[in-house]
């Protein structure tokens, strides 16, 4: 039976991290690597990740996704290029017309019905059509704050309010991610970003709370978010993100999933660069209030850089062998790490022998 095999849509922290990963795992390969960055185009992914190559065929990073798809079959592309599903999209489309299954990282698509409606329903038409199937996922939106949370609730027989706090370091993100924070931006800058809704902060919320409604069945009218700066007193510097002192260094967010004026989810998110450099101790908790109460408390907090690495690594050939369509963590099995051979799971009856 030969490998599962993957192409990686974007190659910087967290594309080199999956591509790493998926290259110390069983029965699966990287096959093609599509990135812009023109220092890495032309260039072997071995020497950029400065791993040996071994026996492995040769992979060179190349800038068009038709080039990297083309010409070998791929059974799952790996995109880790946005946050939006609007930007996505395009890159979702052009892959699964090319009959390959698509797993991105990019946050709102982990459950991108909750803000675009018709582009989830576009990509789950077109999914089934081409027979593959299309997922988004990572450690949040994705894992810690809101499937976790959902598995929880299956030692309970009611629940009755919801609520997710994740305190986290940003620092093992990329550049992607410090824009969207506001990293190292005045507070002038960031107030004015907020306003004009240029400044994203986390992404996920909206998915995040419309998947434990859609799990629970906790039906909300309205959805509630704040978001206030973190203001560093001394000068950070973390490997993609730097915040001189009175500059932002991270973003606390807050949102409140209300039915009525009653407040059923709660999600509380500060996260910054470097936070032990101020004394903030991360961790990610959990308390859903009902019969019985739960309260959970992981401390530290799971790191966000390689949660992320590791969910997209370890979900992947569950998506090989899913139904067409597009899918959340909802449709998945539990998620787990993948020690052994992805074949055994990606092609359960020896599909693609």
């Amino acid at each position: 039976m030969r490998n599962v095999r993957v192409a990686l849509w974007g190659f910087g922290a967290m594309g080199k991290g999956i591509g790493q990963t998926l290259l110390s795992r069983k029965g699966v390969e990287v096959v093609s690597v599509c990135d812009r960055y023109e220092g890495y185009v032309g260039k072997s992914i071995y020497e950029i990740l400065n791993i040996p190559q071994g026996d492995r065929p040769q992979v060179q990073v190349v800038n068009d996704i038709h080039q990297a798809l083309a010409d070998k079959p791929v059974d799952c592309c790996v995109i880790a290029t946005d946050s939006f599903v609007k930007d996505v999209f395009p890159k979702i489309e052009a892959v699964v017309k090319e009959g390959v299954n698509v797993l991105t990282i990019a946050e709102e698509m982990s459950y991108p019905a909750a803000q675009e409606p018709e582009l989830a329903a576009k990509m789950d038409a077109l999914a089934k059509e081409h027979g593959v199937s299309i997922l988004g996922t990572g450690i949040n939106p994705g894992l810690m704050m809101d499937l976790l949370a959902v598995c929880l609730s299956g030692a309970m027989t009611e629940v009755t309010h919801v609520r997710c706090e994740r305190v986290n370091s940003l620092s093992p993100f990329g550049a992607t991610v410090m824009q969207e924070q506001g990293i190292g931006i005045t507070v002038e800058d960031f107030d004015r970003g907020v306003q004009d809704g240029s400044l994203a902060g986390h992404v996920g919320f909206h998915e995040s709370a419309a998947m434990i409604a859609k799990a629970l069945s906790i039906p909300y009218d309205s959805l509630q978010q704040q978001m206030l700066p973190i203001i560093t007193e001394v000068d950070r510097k973390s490997p993609h993100g730097f915040a001189a002192k009175g500059h932002i260094a991270g973003v606390n967010m807050t949102a409140q999933a209300l039915q009525g004026d009653q407040e059923v989810i709660s999600l509380i998110h500060p996260q910054q660069i470097e936070p032990e450099q101020v004394g903030v101790d991360t961790g990610d908790y959990i308390t859903l209030q009902g019969t019985p109460p739960i309260d959970m408390a992981v401390k530290p907090e799971v790191n966000g850089g390689l949660g992320t690495i590791a969910m997209a690594c370890n979900c992947l050939p569950f998506v090989v062998a899913a139904r067409p369509g597009l899918l959340t963590m909802l449709d998945l099995p539990v998620p787990r790490c993948v020690m052994g051979d992805y074949r055994e799971i990606a092609f359960p009856e020896g599909r693609h022998a």
